[in-house]
């Protein structure tokens, strides 16, 4: 789901930039010391989830794992995805320098919101939490897919064919994510529930 350099206008670029910047400042804040060894982590399962890619013009379909970086972190999720981008731009050239403030909205907005919606309702027993678990995963591949279509429509309307067949690419990747977070989360429930509660 990166956009690579050279598609998005200089106003797309610059607001995508602002606002990862404001998210960042704000999860660097709430980012407790005890959740950096955590936050490691959860960067390299995002940063190695996410190599595996099929190109879909100036985008690409992979593996996020941004809905369960968002229900363990919240806001913390900015700085831990920037970090994960930033190497993967470095390293592999996935998405771009210049692009790293948009790709760090589509993917770590998307994880925040997922947080306090369905954050509350993981920690209750039976179907309930494992629906929200798994709506957590689903809806924030839906939620970065949208926000990847209206950065690519806001640079120039002649992208709409592209956006839309990107979300469309993504409807499996919502399930396997909704899949592998209600998994996640059903798991860390047995062995350490104190993770969920943030």
């Amino acid at each position: 789901m990166h956009i690579s350099e050279g598609y998005l206008s200089g106003p797309v670029l610059l607001s995508g930039a602002a606002l990862t910047a404001i998210g960042t400042a704000v999860g660097l804040k709430r980012l407790d010391y005890d959740q950096i060894a955590q936050g490691g982590i959860l960067a390299s399962a995002f940063f190695v989830a996410s190599l595996v890619h099929v190109p879909i013009g100036p985008s690409n379909a992979h593996l996020i794992m941004n809905g369960i970086i968002g229900l363990l972190l919240g806001w913390a999720a900015f700085p831990v995805i920037l970090v994960a981008l930033l190497l993967q731009a470095v390293f592999f050239q996935f998405g771009g320098i210049t692009t790293l403030g948009v790709n760090g909205l589509i993917m770590a907005g998307p994880a925040v919101i997922v947080a306090y919606v369905f954050g509350p309702w993981i920690g209750r027993s039976g179907w309930v939490g494992t629906a929200a678990a798994f709506a957590s995963g689903a809806g924030a591949i839906a939620l970065a897919a949208i926000v990847m279509a209206a950065s690519l429509f806001f640079t120039d309307e002649k992208f709409m064919a592209v956006a839309g067949t990107a979300i469309v690419v993504h409807l499996p990747i919502m399930g396997i994510e909704g899949v592998i977070t209600a998994f996640c989360v059903g798991f860390l429930k047995k062995v350490k529930p104190e993770m969920l509660s943030g």
